[in-house]
C-alpha cells in the first residue's frame, strides 16, 4: 500500500482519485513510523516551500529509511522540491536532501507563477517517465524550480528551461501535477505503482 503524505499543502481529494484510477491503494499514515509498511511514498503539495517545515526529524528520518531500503518515494510540485537540499522561497529551511541543489524563482519567466501546460523534453531513458512521448503536455502551477542536473530525465521551459522531472534510483520528482495531467499523468503515476507493487 502506497502512503501519501498530507502536511497541510494542499488538497489531496485529485491526488487520491488519479491514484484509484491507476488501481493504487493508498493511505494517510498518521505518524512516521507508519511509512515502514509502505510500498511507496508520495509527497505532494502545492504553495509555499514553507508548508515543509511540518514535515520534521522524524518524517524525514522515516522517508529515508524507504528509500535506502528501495521502495520508491514521488515528489509532486512542492514535494519534488523538498526532495533538494532547499528552496530560495525559505531560505533558512533545509530540504530533504536526497537530490543535491537549490529550487530558485522563475526569475526570467515573463510571468509567475508558471500556471498551464507544457511539453515534456526528455533528457534520459527513465522509469517514472516509461511510456510517455516526447514532447507530452504536463500541467505546471509554480514560481520555483529546479535547475536542470544530472537527476534531470526532462525538461520545460517558461522563460528559462528548468527540471520538470527528476530521478535518482528509486526516487522520482516531477514539478507538474500528474493529477491535473490527464492521460499522460495518470502513466506517470501509473509508472510509480508498478514500482511500488513489483
Amino acid at each position: 500500500m502506497i502512503a501519501l503524505i498530507d502536511y497541510g499543502a494542499g488538497n489531496l481529494t485529485s491526488v487520491r482519485k488519479a491514484l484509484a484510477a491507476v488501481g493504487a491503494e493508498v493511505w494517510t499514515p498518521a505518524q512516521p513510523a507508519e511509512i515502514d509498511a509502505a510500498s511507496g511514498l508520495i509527497v505532494p503539495g502545492v504553495g509555499h516551500f514553507h508548508a515543509t517545515v511540518s514535515l520534521g526529524a522524524d518524517w524525514r528520518a522515516a522517508a529515508r529509511r524507504l528509500i535506502e531500503s528501495g521502495r520508491p518515494l514521488l515528489g509532486i510540485c512542492l514535494g519534488m522540491q523538498w526532495l533538494y537540499e532547499g528552496s530560495a522561497e525559505a531560505p533558512d529551511l533545509a530540504g530533504l536532501g536526497v537530490l543535491a541543489g537549490s529550487c530558485t524563482r522563475l526569475s526570467a519567466a515573463p510571468k509567475v507563477p508558471h500556471v498551464g501546460w507544457n511539453a515534456l523534453a526528455s533528457t534520459r531513458p527513465s522509469w517514472i517517465l516509461d511510456g510517455v512521448d516526447q514532447g507530452a503536455y504536463v500541467y505546471f502551477t509554480h514560481s520555483y524550480a529546479a535547475p536542470p542536473s544530472p537527476d534531470t530525465v526532462a525538461v520545460t521551459a517558461h522563460g528559462e528551461t528548468f527540471a520538470a522531472a527528476v530521478e535518482r534510483g528509486s526516487v522520482a520528482g516531477v514539478q507538474f501535477h500528474p493529477e491535473k495531467s490527464g492521460r499522460v499523468g495518470l502513466q506517470v503515476l501509473s509508472n510509480f505503482v508498478a514500482r511500488a507493487t513489483a
